[in-house]
């Protein structure tokens, strides 16, 4: 009988070690998939929305540098010269994402910053467009393009986050009252 295998009134019968490995195997593969459960539970604030979503809730323009990876023309944005305290969100789902006291005057002509909020707030990957490779910066939340991360930035990181103004909105400290150029 140790060593059957087969099928005996509808349930299967397996050795004694051999269930022993397939019972370990299953335990294993439930313990990995909670973890997983687990982690996307805490991830679960992540934004997905379609295409139709993404163009109902954004100006053309929000939408191509979102969602596109597209770029505003140097010096055109509406952030670039403002100067209230408070703190640059995700213009596609309100992550909060810097500080208006890391903001500087790169002179590079987009809204810049030497630190974001926290480091869970942006993901970096490697842009490999127009011949050059960069780091580009993505809303960790939505997944938004907001633009780039240099090593060219004042201290004490040594960064600059180079972001355009159309894919950023804007909450002041004092009242909480939210500048932004999406649609209503």
């Amino acid at each position: 009988m140790d060593d059957y295998w087969g099928v005996c009134g509808g349930r299967i019968i397996v050795r004694r070690d051999v269930a022993f490995w397939l019972w370990l195997i299953w335990g294993v593969s439930f313990l990995a998939a909670t973890q997983n459960q687990e982690s996307e539970a805490h991830m679960g604030d992540k934004i997905v929305k379609t295409d139709k979503e993404w163009r109902d809730i954004l100006t053309p323009r929000q939408y191509d540098i979102l969602r596109e990876k597209g770029t505003e023309r140097a010096f055109s944005g509406h952030y670039i010269e403002y100067h209230e305290d408070g703190t640059y969100v995700c213009a596609g789902c309100g992550n909060e994402l810097f500080r208006s006291d890391t903001k500087y005057d790169s002179k590079s002509g987009w809204p810049s910053f030497w630190k974001p909020l926290a480091d869970d707030r942006i993901k970096t990957e490697t842009d490999r467009s127009f011949f050059v490779v960069r780091t580009e910066i993505v809303c960790a939340r939505c997944g938004g393009h907001l633009g780039h991360v240099f090593e060219d930035g004042p201290e004490p990181t040594g960064l600059r986050y180079c972001v355009n103004s159309l894919s950023l909105d804007f909450v002041k400290n004092a009242d909480e009252e939210k500048s932004s150029i999406r649609k209503e």
